[in-house]
């Protein structure tokens, strides 16, 4: 799973990119400007045709995945990663990077934002990039889920080895049983012995 980008757009100024942090590592190196040149021609695209109040999933190629949201008042955040990227992470981080920016800067300020302005003002995007690389840091429900699938493995292992333990278990009843008929068949035989010299 891969995030290849977060933006941050208005859709009320014609999707203009207020803020945006993006991870090209995977690509080739003389590829990269091309590739981040297309995911900002995407992010407009997409800016513009979300409405307000509208969450949206786009796919490219079947390779990669672009959430978009856009909010009421036309703030829109999108998210570009590869298609294993789980959903709900995507937009459980466009909501808090979304909430961060605004109460960073207001409407106002938009006008005359900048994404070098934002980088300096907003350097938290830089590090949701790196920080949500793993989906389970972004959604508390996804973390959830991981423990619940480690958890049912190790009890998967546990009654594994109870069964086997079950089964000699078994083996050590059978021998006692065995035993204890040999026990009784003693017992008997010293009894007569016992008692024809006594």
């Amino acid at each position: 799973m891969k995030v290849y980008g977060i933006a941050i757009a208005d859709r009320a100024n014609d999707g203009r990119i207020l803020a945006a942090a993006f991870d090209l590592t995977s690509f080739n190196y003389f590829q990269r400007s091309s590739i981040q040149e297309f995911m900002n021609f995407f992010i407009k695209t997409i800016t513009e045709r979300t409405q307000p109040g509208q969450r949206q999933r786009v796919e490219e190629q079947e390779t990669y995945v672009g959430y978009v949201y856009t909010r009421t008042d036309s703030l829109t955040g999108v998210i570009i990663t590869d298609s294993e990227y789980q959903q709900r992470a995507a937009f459980s981080i466009l909501s808090k990077v979304l909430e961060e920016f605004s109460s960073r800067y207001g409407r106002s300020q938009w006008a005359t934002l900048t994404p070098a302005m934002a980088e300096k003002g907003y350097p938290e995007l830089k590090e949701h990039l790196v920080k949500f690389q793993d989906p389970h840091a972004a959604d508390p429900l996804l973390r959830v889920q991981r423990d619940l699938d480690e958890t049912k493995v190790v009890l998967h292992k546990t009654m594994e080895s109870l069964l086997n333990r079950g089964e000699k278990l078994d083996d050590l009843v059978q021998r006692s049983d065995q035993l204890s008929s040999m026990s009784k068949s003693f017992y008997t035989s010293a009894k007569k012995t016992n008692s024809c010299c006594g």
